[in-house]
């Protein structure tokens, strides 16, 4: 096995794991600090506060991680992380949550180092294979961290944060005593070698700047479900929130199964590009039949399509990996890494809307509208594939 890759899945699952202890008890500890009229905005507040943070300095430390070495600028971010958690599980005031979520999101490289150890030890044709092991590793960290999370937080709603902390905590230790960067060696090498003159980032990112429009396109769209959810199950089919977690506990392991296995298998028998247009294809067609259901049940085969179309991210990672070299592939994860967090900004705020301002109509609108966006996307891979393909073949030969 892949020591390196593995060591990445490892960290990002306890990575994820921590970020999904504190989700069950972040309201509960805020009720400590401030009135129940404002605990909505504060919460609010908190969890765009650590997007937000991403979006600027995420690009950064992808950078750095490029020429200092991934270990790190992992050890900074484990450390941000660690810090963090415990401020939010010693907190005596409102004050330390914030300054506690502001340093981890200005610290928190652990997605983009992560990708780029993926990126620095596996081979082109093996990316999407382990990039889809990376999300699914983020995926069984998410559903591990709210079940343990939960039920520490009957006991207090600062033991969560607690154990998040130790989690980081060891994971820095871990990094630290086990982890050898060969990045680091091969950036002592370069400069005690004959360095080119370093090509400026814009230049490195335009063969892949229509790539990058389709993952952010894709995240953003990935948003509909996240942000609508709830209420579309709840207003049409009744649901209470014991069938609503089922259902997302489900999604997030099939989520998981499906970009631990199926996306490196189909990639490794046709190509990325099939990967990516038939995970659009099962997401959008998960979306027309999610606006047409009249049964509550019918949504349990349904999230089989909607999780398929999570198959189609590590093939696109993987594609835009193979055109960046290896000496900037930090910088390329950050970029996602912000990327992402963008749209986690702005997608539930646009479909939050559309949804409200649809739902006297039809409360299936928002569906409809992401798989036309998907239909769009697709187009634009196929336009762009062909384009590109001559570029592609000449730098083969070269």
């Amino acid at each position: 096995m892949n020591k390196f890759a593995i060591t990445a899945l490892t960290i990002t699952a306890l990575d994820a794991m921590g970020i999904g202890l504190i989700m069950p008890v972040l309201p509960a500890l805020l009720r400590e600090y401030v009135s129940i009229e404002h605990l909505a905005n504060h919460y609010g507040i908190l969890l765009a506060l650590y997007a937000i943070m991403q979006v600027f300095f995420a690009p950064l430390l992808g950078r750095w991680s490029d020429k200092f070495g991934r270990r790190p600028i992992l050890l900074i971010s484990l450390a941000g992380a660690a810090l963090d958690y415990t401020l939010l599980a010693l907190s005596s005031s409102l004050w330390m949550l914030y300054l506690g979520r502001l340093a981890s999101g200005i610290t928190g490289a652990t997605g983009a180092v992560a990708a780029s150890v993926i990126a620095d030890h596996t081979q082109p044709q093996q990316r999407t294979k382990w990039f889809g092991r990376l999300g699914a590793a983020f995926g069984v960290g998410l559903i591990a961290g709210p079940a343990i999370g939960g039920f520490a937080g009957q006991l207090s709603p600062h033991l969560p944060f607690v154990i998040a902390a130790v989690l980081n905590a060891c994971s820095f230790v871990v990094i630290w005593v086990i982890f050898k960067d060969q990045r680091k060696a091969v950036i002592q090498d370069a400069q005690h070698g004959d360095q080119p003159s370093p090509i400026p980032f814009m230049q490195i990112i335009k063969p892949i700047i229509q790539l990058l429009f389709v993952f952010f396109m894709a995240q953003l769209i990935g948003q509909i479900p996240a942000t609508t959810w709830v209420l579309f199950t709840e207003g049409r089919f009744q649901w209470d929130s014991m069938q609503v977690g089922l259902s997302l506990a489900g999604l997030g392991v099939m989520h998981a199964l499906f970009q631990a296995f199926v996306a490196g298998a189909i990639a490794k028998k046709f190509n990325e590009k099939v990967t990516i247009i038939v995970g659009f294809a099962l997401d959008g067609s998960a979306f027309i039949i999610l606006s047409l259901l009249a049964e509550g049940w019918l949504i349990y085969p349904t999230l089989i399509l909607l999780a398929g179309g999570s198959i189609a991210l590590p093939a696109l990672q993987s594609l835009m990996s193979a055109q960046v070299n290896q000496a900037n592939q930090g910088k390329l994860q950050g970029v996602l890494v912000s990327l992402t967090n963008a749209t986690g900004v702005i997608g539930p705020l646009l479909f939050s809307v559309i949804f409200g301002q649809t739902l006297t109509m039809w409360d299936g609108w928002v569906w409809v509208i992401g798989a036309i966006m998907y239909v769009f996307l697709i187009v634009f891979i196929l336009s762009f594939y062909r384009s590109s393909r001559p570029t592609i073949k000449q730098q083969t030969d070269n």
